[in-house]
């Protein structure tokens, strides 16, 4: 892996270059000076004699299949302390203060030395990495101090490097893992074609998230005086590219009963006045709607300007739109499919095992433009079709729970 460790200090070097130029590099940078110092005074600050996990995400989305492990565990009546790690800036900001974490800090760079030092300071008696985190150093460092490591919601293609002829070295990262926990049969069969048997197929640990977030989703009050009785469009996580073909359809199509909440992916406001200037249809921010509840009861759109509060608006929802899926990626159809409700997104969607499914299975429906989106939701007024289809959605969520308690029968069954 000598080629593996040249690239992340090549890695290090432009991110410390970029830090000119780019903010997110410059967090990135910031956040791991003096990690040594910083993460010793955080490892000599916690209770002697108590179990130590370390759970290590990329960023939110990896943190939220986390999550639910981590409540488990520290439900248990005698919790382990949690360590918690984050590569990206994103996540690390907006997350470092979870209660549930005893600490929660930035992954250093995975240097061999950066990596020795690293596990020495922390000396975990179990290590979880979430999704796509595959470090070589640290978890060669994990497997020589024989310190048993997960995976867990891990996903696998046929095209990575893990199963490439000349992939050997990268199979070896798969080969330190104690055990993998991957969400698909496909995941599993490629694991099983390359040798590595130590491996479940669990389904996702999000699902177990998003299922907890709807069975105890708080009353929003403003939502629910703005929807009232009407049906109720919910757009999670639109770009300029979803609301283009969006935002046409809601101005010309949308039937006169129906209401919109539409929370963006960006809040900038730039991007919120871009949105009520392309409005025709009556629209109030969710900040201004409690001091003008006039204005709030004849909005047809309520435009959400606030982060984390979406997962809880699709309680409110009869169809979602899912943002994403003209741009970089889908975001997340889990959380409103939870609530039962069919979705609606844009064609980048092949990457999601549970978005491939709500298509096929007629939960979920692919919008390219207006005229697709315009004939989309005419299908789902007819009763029958919207009623077939809510089944379905809420189905993936009902058939695929259970990821979690799989996970820690395992940390059980290991003595941990």
């Amino acid at each position: 892996m000598v080629f593996y460790t040249l690239g992340i200090y090549l890695y290090g070097i432009v991110l410390r270059f970029a830090d000119l130029f780019h903010p997110k590099a410059r967090k990135w940078v910031n956040g791991r000076q003096n990690w040594v110092d910083q993460h010793r005074k955080l490892s000599a600050a916690l209770p002697e004699n108590r179990s130590l996990f370390w759970f290590h995400c990329a960023s939110l989305g990896e943190f939220e299949q986390g999550r639910p492990l981590i409540e488990k565990l520290k439900a248990r009546p005698h919790p382990p302390l949690i360590l918690l790690t984050f590569y990206s800036p994103s996540g690390y900001e907006i997350r470092q203060k979870y209660p549930q974490a005893d600490v929660v800090a930035y992954l250093p760079l995975d240097t061999p030395a950066q990596a020795r030092a690293f596990v020495k300071i922390w000396q975990p008696q179990l290590a979880i990495f979430v999704k796509y985190e595959f470090w070589f150093n640290i978890l060669q460092q994990l497997q020589k101090q024989h310190i048993p490591t997960l995976l867990i919601s891990g996903l696998f293609r046929p095209g990575q490097l893990f199963f490439k002829p000349y992939g050997g070295a990268f199979r070896r990262i798969l080969e330190g893992f104690s055990h993998l926990f991957v969400q698909d049969e496909a995941s599993g069969q490629h694991l099983l074609n390359a040798g590595i048997e130590q491996h479940t197929v669990a389904g996702d640990t999000r699902i177990d998230r998003v299922q907890s977030i709807a069975q105890q989703a708080p009353e929003i009050p403003v939502a629910a005086r703005f929807c009232q009785s009407a049906p109720v469009l919910v757009v999670g996580s639109s770009w300029p590219e979803d609301e283009a073909c969006l935002l046409p359809f809601l101005n010309t199509e949308l039937p006169p009963n129906w209401k919109v909440m539409i929370a963006p992916h960006e809040i900038s406001e730039s991007h919120l006045k871009n949105i009520e200037q392309q409005l025709a249809l009556p629209c109030i921010r969710f900040s201004a709607a409690e001091n003008n509840l006039e204005k709030l009861d004849r909005a047809r759109v309520l435009l959400i300007d606030n982060i984390g509060m979406l997962s809880a608006l699709y309680q409110y929802g009869r169809l979602a739109y899912i943002g994403g899926g003209f741009k970089t990626g889908l975001h997340n159809t889990l959380e409103p499919i939870a609530f039962g409700l069919p979705v609606l997104f844009g064609p980048k969607y092949h990457k999601f095992e549970e978005a491939r499914y709500l298509v096929r299975e007629g939960g979920g429906f692919v919008v390219t433009q207006k005229e697709e989106l315009s004939q989309a939701f005419q299908q789902l007024q007819q009763p029958e079709a919207y009623t077939r289809a809510a089944a379905k959605a809420l189905g993936y969520i009902t058939q695929n729970q259970g990821a979690t308690q799989k996970v820690l029968r395992w940390i059980e069954s290991a003595g941990l």
